[in-house]
């Protein structure tokens, strides 16, 4: 039964998405096509995340969702946001700081930072309007591109404001960022140390947010983000312990950062793979070796895995991939097709602790193929460096490491690059010579898996904790329960609103009968 009310649910969803796209063309591209991007058009055709994004953030009621996408879509266009780069900003606007990506919440979301000095940035001529605008629409879609429907936790630093040096407009334009460009991306927006002076004022910020979205803010002093975000991504000013700090050039990416040891140098990848080879089948130091050279996940910094495939990984891959959990899902790259899409799941369970990638070459060329992660001391990839022949396929195990759990501040990196000289090459080399433009990449989050619970649990014994996938998937279904509970409470108010409407004519109508009988018995008496 509820896996045919499922089926219903989606069908019924696929539906509302072919309604959304047929009506957009119809009603909007019909008056004119140059308000909007052609990009942007051609995307709402192709990508089904995206109009149910739109639907979903307006209780799937398709006038309200066209309305929203007409409005996003003008807006796109107006901020020029395809073609929004680096250098289209002026370069003192990133050398503030004044707001960045950097680290992750304990659900596992990205943060944007936004501190107090972006917020005084109070100038009157319409052009730097504009291009502070642009600058804050330049991290939110730099951030859609890299983890496309992942949402973001944005961090507001109050310190020491006050209603003089707030740039309440700023503020307004971010808000409607989530509220309208970019929906279903907003996972919490915290205000960190508000003055009680800005309580008025965030009154009206509340009333900008929408009953979509007021649930999403959240109000914490420097003790109570610590619930949100832990120590290692919070700058020491909020009582956290991340050494990170922002400079520019270049802009900071915490994915790529040059990997560095704990007790040593930077090291190079040949260094790191001379390293890798003197400690295969030295199983007995393998715990205390990486313990010297591991990477703190403070710092997301996207290390190598420090293993690389052994000389049995060459031979019948069947037993190396025997129990990894096999991808469902396949992202469609310009070299490579690489499954899973988008996440690798893991659970604490022995049989879950295998996740498997399969890379797929599309090209004529062979491909060269490396992965990263930004937890090397957690996992093993085998391997993780190597080619892929033309119309051939590899398949990756990533597998947990000893007593290790994973988390969903995890990510790994596939790197991609086509070999024109294949014969000639050796992968080092070949590595440190490509240009950084020929690479293709491609992002893979963690996802834990939740112990299975029964259902009548939940409604006994009350709510029962769960993790960052878990978490999501219960937004999710809650979101799909209170969209169905509403349809259900706006029918029940129409038949109520019908039944009122027939008791009321019943009613005339007696009351007529009566007349009609009262006169009928006046005109029957004698005169």
């Amino acid at each position: 039964m509820a896996e045919l009310e499922q089926h219903e649910g989606e069908q019924d969803l696929e539906k509302k998405i072919e309604e959304t796209r047929q009506r957009f063309k119809n009603e909007f591209l019909q008056d004119s096509t140059e308000k909007y991007d052609s990009k942007d058009v051609e995307r709402l055709q192709k990508d089904d995340a995206l109009v149910e994004g739109y639907l979903q953030w307006r209780i799937y009621v398709v006038d309200d969702a066209l309305k929203m996408i007409d409005e996003s879509f003008q807006w796109r266009k107006e901020y020029g946001l395809n073609d929004l780069t680096e250098s289209t900003i002026p370069r003192w606007m990133f050398e503030t700081g004044a707001v960045y990506l950097h680290g992750y919440d304990k659900e596992g979301n990205k943060c944007l930072f936004l501190f107090k000095t972006m917020l005084k940035l109070h100038v009157k001529d319409a052009k730097t309007v504009v291009d502070k605008k642009k600058y804050v629409a330049f991290w939110l879609e730099r951030y859609a591109k890299k983890e496309p429907g992942m949402p973001l936790t944005v961090v507001f630093d109050m310190t020491e404001s006050g209603l003089s040096n707030i740039d309440m407009d700023l503020v307004k334009y971010i808000i409607n960022c989530f509220k309208i460009y970019y929906p279903k991306f907003l996972s919490k927006m915290i205000i960190v140390d508000m003055p009680w002076i800005m309580n008025a004022a965030w009154k009206i910020v509340k009333s900008w947010l929408g009953p979509e979205a007021i649930s999403k803010l959240k109000f914490a002093s420097r003790s109570e983000i610590q619930g949100y975000i832990g120590l290692e991504y919070l700058p020491s000013h909020m009582g956290g312990t991340d050494p990170f700090k922002y400079s520019y050039p270049p802009l900071p990416d915490d994915d790529f950062q040059t990997p560095i040891c704990e007790n040593g140098p930077i090291v190079s990848e040949d260094d790191t793979e001379i390293k890798e080879g003197e400690m295969e089948g030295k199983d007995a130091l393998e715990s205390s070796f990486h313990s010297e050279i591991a990477v703190k996940p403070k710092k997301v910094n996207f290390l190598e895995d420090s293993m690389k495939a052994d000389d049995n990984d060459k031979g019948d891959t069947s037993t190396r991939t025997k129990g990894a959990r096999k991808p469902l899902t396949t992202f469609q790259g310009p070299l490579l097709d690489v499954s899973p899409a988008e996440e690798l799941s893991f659970g604490s369970t022995e049989t879950e602790k295998k996740s498997l990638i399969i890379l797929s070459n599309v090209t004529k060329n062979q491909v060269a193929f490396k992965v990263r992660t930004t937890a090397p001391e957690k996992y093993r990839v085998k391997p993780s460096s190597s080619c892929c022949e033309p119309g051939a396929s590899v398949d990756i195990v990533v597998s947990i490491h000893g007593g290790s759990q994973a988390s969903p501040q995890d990510r790994f990196l596939v790197m991609a690059a086509e070999m024109d000289n294949a014969a000639s090459q050796e992968l080092a080399q070949f590595w440190k010579e490509v240009p950084k433009t020929k690479i293709m990449e491609h992002r893979l989050r963690c996802h834990v898996l939740e112990s299975v619970k029964p259902t009548f649990n939940l409604l006994r014994d009350g709510p029962v904790e769960t993790g960052a996938g878990g978490q999501q998937e219960f937004n999710t279904a809650l979101m799909r329960v209170m969209t169905s509970n509403a349809r259900m409470e706006q029918k029940l108010n129409t038949c109520l609103w019908v039944q009122k409407v027939l008791i009321g004519l019943v009613l005339v109508l007696v009351v007529l009968n009566l007349l009609c009988l009262r006169l009928l018995s006046a005109s029957q008496q004698p005169s």
